[in-house]
């Protein structure tokens, strides 16, 4: 069985990102909606009628065109929107025999699916999967009338909004789904598609939706009863208990207001006993009445204009329906928990504090506890699928039987007792049996689950690997403080940073020089790779500005150098060297990257040669190998301007460019076509592992070449570029000087056109720029103002 094409019928939002992200791994797809029932004005003006083709196709085609303004946008790249076909339901019903997978994303009612998938039943082929997207409707009452031998291959696929970078897929088995039908689509979702796949049961909201969106409503009433402002519930809700900033409301200001009502009254009908639970507040319907949906109509819990001071941010006041000033929040309970050490010190003080936030956070979080331990078997096979899908679906840091251990289990328990509250009996089994946990983990990294009165061992995914376990396990050969070389298996090792952000300095220059001895001397080859919340942001800015404020330029010289030296080494390394980089991979980040033999990124990579935000060059090899992969782009006789392949270089490294994506990465010149990404950032490391067994079979070292530069010519071109963009105001006049620098080094300096350079040359070019540059007081400003305020200043 495999997954050539697929249908997704239904192009409004979800459906046209779902196939966006179908397109984003490579599936090609049909994107089908209804026939309009009217022309519009521009259709009219056209001379169109209902019968045209690209009238019956318009919402579809529509839909599509909308992926290309969609931000955060939906596709990897713009063209990758080539890959989705549209069509409309009443003329190319019959095109679903072509196609693998069927995805239903029409609108959530019953009726309508019911009579489109008796529809879809007369025309797939035998063993074409067919999933409904509903976020809740019953599966089983979707298909009641249809035969086994439709039903055995037909499931729910909830993806999560949007799709592309919302971790979670739930998928539903129906009543009569095959089991190797759930196990394909199980890891089709996670190797090709790259989510956190969880397998639900057929109940209302399935999982996430279930316990998010009961906690959501748990925190309304407890703000209404409270008299807690919205504001107020926002900052006890978010990252302080473990939470999204985008905390509760900002929540459901994202999400949309009717999604989130029509979500609570899924349950609110579907489970008659729950209905007091996901009853929402009258002022809701007045917020729904008035328009006041969220992000999509300009207000919601939040409202955001301009005013005299710039940006005004106003709330919603429930009791008078006005917005009122946002106010800074402050509470002991709240101040003492930010300033504790780990999630669960905050959680713990926090919810443990005497004053009202306290008690709110408490009485917010205590029912979402018992309430997921009391559906637990009701919605999933395992907690464990609950704690994921908390996590992947709701940006939570720990689902809630996570939490309950991390609070202590007993500890809960008793004060829930105390307080007259009854424990759900799967807390009660768990105490009865003498265990104080949900979780088990062996030294060997295994982890079981607590069900049925006893654990049972979670399944790990072949194709992730856990560094922390890894060194946990002695597989670290050597290492410092910045980085450490673990034993990936196989003739494999990895390097890993563990610096503070991973930025790059002496501990992890050292690491690469060390490194590299050692995999010549034992190993087929090395992953550069981690597991931190980026791959790299840089390098130490901190440790250049305290040199610079010093003056001590031999020192920052050396430091430049030995960073030229170590991205040099990986080049030039005799053992294949991948670079496995994911997130933010920026400065020298990106520059470790582009000196590999090969990238394998995850497809989530936004990377960048930054240095120009602080007043700098990429000093660690970057500026040169721009300058390299420009004139490699000159084909030898062939004879054109080379104005356009260092144009393009320059542009990259002086305007910052920075990927939004590991494909975008490749449009930029910093992948390579034989470079590859995978869709699951958590595969990144075995995939990079087995990239570099492919290499070493036939591996040969990077030869040094040289180069034919741009000269003198093709650098007043560019100067002449950024002079227009000074006059224009694109660019400040310091931007203006750094954008010379960096035109000076990518072209060859005073180097006649043509003249043959080797690396060394452009690489002394780049450090004399850098150096010149280091010892200015606007950059010194630059530095200190992404220090402190993270972003970048345009003096």
């Amino acid at each position: 069985m495999q997954i050539h094409k697929v249908a997704v019928i239904g192009s409004g939002v979800m459906g046209s990102t779902i196939a966006a992200h179908l397109a984003n791994a490579g599936i090609p797809s049909l994107l089908l909606d209804i026939v309009p029932s009217k022309l519009s004005a521009k259709e009219e003006a056209a001379g169109l009628t209902l019968e045209d083709p690209k009238v019956r196709n318009s919402i579809a085609e529509g839909n599509k065109a909308k992926l290309l303004k969609m931000n955060p946008a939906p596709l990897l790249v713009p063209e990758f929107a080539d890959r989705i076909e549209v069509g409309n339901i009443s003329d190319d019903l019959g095109r679903l025999n072509e196609v693998d997978w069927v995805i239903e994303v029409v609108v959530e009612r019953l009726d309508i699916k019911v009579d489109l998938f008796k529809k879809i039943a007369a025309i797939v082929k035998p063993g074409t999967i067919v999933s409904s997207n509903t976020s809740g409707i019953s599966l089983k009452a979707m298909v009641s009338d249809l035969p086994e031998s439709f039903t055995r291959y037909f499931l729910g696929t909830h993806f999560f909004n949007p799709p592309r970078y919302m971790k979670l897929l739930e998928i539903i088995p129906g009543p009569n789904t095959d089991p190797e039908i759930m196990t394909y689509l199980c890891e089709f979702g996670e190797r090709v598609l790259g989510k956190g796949v969880v397998i639900a049961k057929d109940t209302p909201n399935f999982i996430a939706n279930r316990i998010g969106v009961y906690g959501l409503a748990v925190t309304l009433q407890e703000m209404l009863r409270s008299g807690l402002s919205v504001d107020e519930v926002d900052a006890l809700t978010g990252p302080v208990m473990g939470r999204p900033k985008s905390a509760s409301f900002r929540t459901v200001d994202l999400v949309g207001l009717d999604t989130f009502i029509h979500t609570a009254n899924t349950v609110a009908l579907g489970v008659p006993a729950e209905k007091d639970n996901f009853t929402l507040p009258e002022f809701m319907q007045t917020m729904l009445t008035n328009g006041w949906l969220g992000d999509k109509t300009k207000q919601g819990f939040y409202k955001k204009s301009k005013g005299p001071q710039g940006k005004v941010v106003e709330v919603l006041d429930p009791h008078t329906m006005t917005y009122v000033p946002k106010k800074k929040v402050s509470f002991a309970s709240l101040e003492k928990a930010k300033a504790a050490g780990s999630l669960t010190e905050k959680m713990r003080t926090l919810i443990n504090g005497k004053d009202a936030g306290a008690e709110f956070s408490w009485n917010v979080l205590k029912p979402v506890l018992l309430y997921a331990a009391a559906i637990a078997k009701d919605i999933a096979d395992n907690i464990s699928g609950i704690d994921e899908g908390m996590r992947w679906g709701f940006n939570w840091q720990m689902g809630p039987f996570e939490i309950w251990d991390a609070l202590g289990v007993k500890t809960i328990a008793d004060r829930v007792v105390a307080e007259g509250g009854t424990l759900p009996p799967l807390v009660e089994e768990l105490l009865a049996k003498g265990h104080d946990r949900f979780y088990q983990k062996s030294e060997s990294g295994e982890v079981s689950y607590f069900q049925d009165g006893e654990y049972h061992k979670k399944p790990a995914s072949p194709y992730a690997v856990s560094l922390k376990q890894a060194h946990k396990d002695g597989k670290k050969i050597i290492g410092n403080a910045g980085a450490s070389l673990i034993d990936l298996g196989d003739g494999v090792a990895c390097l890993e940073f563990h610096s503070p952000n991973n930025s790059i300095g002496a501990d992890i220059l050292t690491m690469i020089h060390k490194s590299l001895e050692e995999v010549d001397k034992n190993y087929l080859g090395m992953v550069i790779g981690n597991q931190g919340k980026n791959f790299c942001v840089g390098a130490n800015l901190m440790q250049i500005l305290l040199e610079a404020e010093e003056e001590n330029w031999d020192d920052l010289d050396y430091m430049v150098r030995q960073f030229q030296n170590g991205t040099m080494a990986l080049k030039y390394a005799k053992k294949p060297v991948v670079a496995a980089p994911f997130g933010m991979t920026l400065g020298g980040g990106c520059e470790v990257c582009l000196h590999s033999h090969a990238i394998q990124a995850s497809s989530e990579t936004y990377m960048g040669l930054v240095e120009v935000g602080v007043g700098l060059i990429p000093g660690g090899g970057g500026t040169k190998e721009m300058a390299v992969r420009a004139m490699e782009g000159i084909l030898p006789g062939i004879q054109v301007a080379p104005d356009y392949f260092f144009g393009k270089r320059f542009e990259i490294v002086a305007m910052a460019q920075v990927s939004n994506s590991a494909e975008k990465a490749r449009h930029l010149g910093f992948l390579r076509e034989g470079d590859r990404y995978s869709m699951n950032p958590d595969h990144v490391i075995l995939d990079a592992k087995a990239r570099v067994i492919d290499l070493a079979r036939n591996f040969r070292p990077n030869l040094p070449k040289k180069y034919k530069v741009g000269g003198p010519g093709v650098r007043a071109t560019l100067e002449l570029a950024l002079y227009g963009m000074r006059e224009g105001n694109y660019i400040s006049e310091y931007d203006q000087h750094i954008g010379k620098k960096i035109a000076y080094a990518v072209t060859g300096g005073d180097r006649p056109a043509g003249s043959l350079v080797d690396e060394q040359y452009l690489l002394d070019l780049e450090r004399e720029a850098f150096m010149s540059l280091v010892g200015e007081p606007k950059t010194h400003d630059r530095i200190r103002h992404m220090l402190s305020k993270g972003k970048p200043l345009r003096n």
